[in-house]
């Protein structure tokens, strides 16, 4: 009896998440009641002393805790840390955390959520998405485009100067139209279903390039000059950061500027003399201002007493003497502007640094904080733009196209094809509106941007490949009616862009998400990195217990919902989804639970772990999005004509999440620990969640019919 209501207490405290003092107390009594009620048995003693000992570790007295504990502790959690680069280290410290930050909590905050503010256009945004868009749209072949004129029409490339297309985000105060990062989307979104050479022409320039860095770090006299003339297309901006050797790895880069003076507009000041190769650079050869990410160096000592200053993003206007652009690649014939640029001992004074002077070094810092906007909205867009005209498209023709008397769209197998062409654009498009919505409220979602660009762009393949076997012979032949050829050419440049989707998947996501996200990971790795040892024992002091209880809480709700199938949670009763809502706290208490064993067994040595890190990408990506088509139809109000979607993508993303943590545990790289692993998140088998059936299925394929 003292066992079972030692086991009860402990189990109630530790799933309510109860510590510190009230956890002791109420472990004492249970203890002491439990000892005199089997008189003194030994396994009362021992499962008695056991809980109540890590009851009293959280209200030990400190110091003694500190030496006994802690300290040892510390230098145990150092061996297992992974060991940062200076680029990684940046990595962690840019973006900020929101809705991904609860699904590793363990606990998500359904009301945070669901009260968020959503993705909305304004009234101006909407009138240029129906106005200037889609008078771009109209102007625009795409047969010709691409297989013609190479090129888009001078008439397409005056009409996108004069409109403002190359300064959707630049503030109204400085010549742009100021609009929000959903109408950059939206307007992005709609263009690529015309073109994707046109939508990748205005989307560059509107994300991760000079403009983007110069509102955000630029000086004010860099911000008057080039943003007014950015905005106007009296400059034609391009970024160059990939370079034949290290590709898009900034802390890689062999592309250099050394400190010197020069001559600058007939004076000697002090600048850079910099030599860049760069490849594949999105409108290089067309650009008047280029933008480059280049190492700093400081061999004579003339800033201070380092040789080595770091990564820095720099200005070169292209009429610069020595700078080489203008040659073309063609990536998968689509033919927006696109090729190499490179110079040898070109000079620039420090008012070329982006930011001037004092931003020398800091140029990763500022590359991952507008990459997690740039990465958020252009790739994603296209993506989603893809699955929209593959929906709309490929629904028409199977329900005219006729085989045997009946039309293609009542065949099974056809349906097969046609139901994830509709479900993964829905999923598509309501991960954008969460993540464009997460960019309007001020945050920077780093770990967001990398699953929204590897997912989208993922999809965009499988919507096409879905859409080209149901056309068949309609889609192999090119020409001004195929609807699809130019996309199906165009999906391997969004998978490889802005971060490889292999990389992204094996490394990026989870490598980067269970530090940045994790509710305790970074303090213990700042408390790690403390020079000071008393300083740095008492911060982690202050976090490891708070940490362990996190992880016991997370092992019992994972288990306790596992048993239940989540019908231990109190979850919210909109859209009478109560099913799906209670899988994913429960598989988020259960993802928790594996990112902290992840770290603690495999530390340092994740980025070798691939495959675990991206089956762990995988249980995040989702989880992230099934909670996005939650949110998606929260803010439609619930229409019944979309049950059979939004059912469709929960039943689908549960399926895909249960498979993923599956086959985490199943391959997990310390043995020993497969066997407690499969029974605290899979109590019951890792069956039940089998995905949806025909008959939905069949709705799903008939939405878009």
């Amino acid at each position: 009896m003292s066992v079972l209501l030692l086991l009860i207490s402990a189990l109630v405290l530790i799933y309510l998440g109860i510590g510190g003092t009230t956890a002791a107390a109420v472990m004492s009594i249970a203890t002491v009641v439990g000892l005199f009620q089997d008189e003194w048995h030994l396994i009362s003693i021992l499962c008695g002393g056991v809980l109540l000992a890590l009851a009293l570790i959280l209200v030990i007295p400190g110091d003694l805790r500190l030496d006994k504990l802690s300290r040892p502790l510390l230098g145990w959690v150092r061996s297992r840390l992974p060991k940062l680069s200076d680029t990684e280290a940046e990595a962690l410290k840019s973006g900020s955390v929101d809705w991904d930050g609860e699904l590793f909590s363990g606990k998500p905050k359904w009301n945070k959520l669901l009260d968020a503010k959503p993705a909305h256009l304004t009234s101006e945004e909407q009138a240029f998405l129906d106005g200037p868009v889609e008078k771009l749209c109209a102007m625009l072949d795409d047969w010709k485009i691409t297989h013609e004129q190479y090129d888009l029409p001078d008439k397409v490339w005056k009409f996108i100067r004069e409109n403002g297309f190359f300064g959707l985000v630049i503030p109204k105060e400085d010549g742009g139209l100021g609009f929000s990062n959903t109408a950059h989307s939206e307007i992005v979104m709609k263009i690529s279903t015309r073109s994707v050479s046109a939508a990748v022409t205005v989307m560059v320039p509107n994300s991760l390039g000079p403009g983007e860095l110069l509102m955000h770090y630029g000086t004010d006299e860099q911000k008057q000059h080039y943003l007014p003339r950015l905005a106007g297309g009296d400059e034609i901006p391009c970024f160059a950061l990939t370079s034949p050797v290290a590709g898009s790895d900034a802390g890689a880069i062999p592309d250099k500027g050394i400190v010197c003076k020069g001559k600058w507009n007939g004076k000697e000041v002090l600048g850079l003399k910099v030599t860049w190769n760069k490849r594949y650079i999105t409108l290089a050869p067309v650009a008047t201002l280029i933008g480059l990410a280049i190492k700093v160096y400081d061999p004579d000592k003339l800033l201070g007493d380092s040789d080595e200053i770091g990564v820095t993003c720099v200005l070169v206007p292209k009429d610069t003497d020595g700078v080489n652009a203008g040659a073309r690649h063609l990536p998968m014939n689509t033919v927006f502007m696109n090729g190499p640029t490179w110079g040898n001992d070109v000079f620039i004074p420090m008012e070329q640094v982006i930011g001037g002077q004092d931003m020398l070094g800091k140029g990763w810092t500022m590359l991952l904080e507008c990459l997690s906007i740039g990465r958020s909205i252009s790739l994603p867009a296209l993506g989603t733009g893809a699955g929209k005209v593959a929906s709309l498209a490929t629904g028409s023709y199977a329900y005219t196209r006729e085989q045997f008397g009946r039309t293609i769209s009542q065949f099974e197998g056809v349906q097969e094809a046609l139901e994830p062409i509709a479900g993964y654009t829905y999923m598509m498009d309501a991960a954008r509106l969460l993540t464009s919505g997460m960019l309007d409220r001020g945050v920077r979602p780093s770990v967001p941007s990398a699953v929204l660009k590897y997912r989208n762009t993922d999809l965009m393949r499988e919507v096409i490949n879905h859409a080209m076997d149901v056309v068949a012979g309609r889609g192999v032949i090119t020409g001004p009616r195929n609807f699809l050829a130019r996309a199906y050419q165009a999906v391997p440049i969004g998978i490889t862009v802005e971060g490889a989707n292999i990389l992204t998947r094996s490394l990026m996501i989870f490598g980067q998400g269970s530090i940045r996200c994790h509710p305790f990971i970074v303090e213990e790795i700042e408390a790690a990195g403390m020079e000071d040892e008393d300083k740095a024992a008492k911060k982690f002091d202050g976090i490891f217990y708070r940490h362990l209880a996190h992880t016991t809480r997370n092992a019992l709700r994972a288990l306790l919902l596992g048993l239940t199938r989540g019908w231990a949670e109190s979850v919210p009763r909109q859209g009478n989804i109560k099913s799906s809502y209670r899988q994913l706290a429960r598989f988020s208490a259960a993802f928790a639970l594996m990112t902290d064993v992840t770290l603690l067994t495999v530390g340092g040595g994740l980025k070798a772990r691939q495959r675990l890190s991206g089956r762990m990408a995988d249980c995040l990506v989702q989880l992230y999005y099934a909670t996005a088509v939650i949110k998606q139809w929260h803010e439609e109000g619930y229409p019944d004509d979309q049950r059979p979607l939004v059912e469709w993508c929960l039943q689908t993303c549960l399926r895909d999440l249960q498979g993923s943590m599956r086959e985490a545990i199943i391959n997990f790289p310390v043995p020993a620990l497969r066997w407690p692993l499969r029974l605290l998140v899979f109590p019951l088998g890792a069956t039940g969640l089998n995905g949806p059936d025909d008959k939905l299925g069949a709705q799903v394929a008939e939405s878009i019919v």
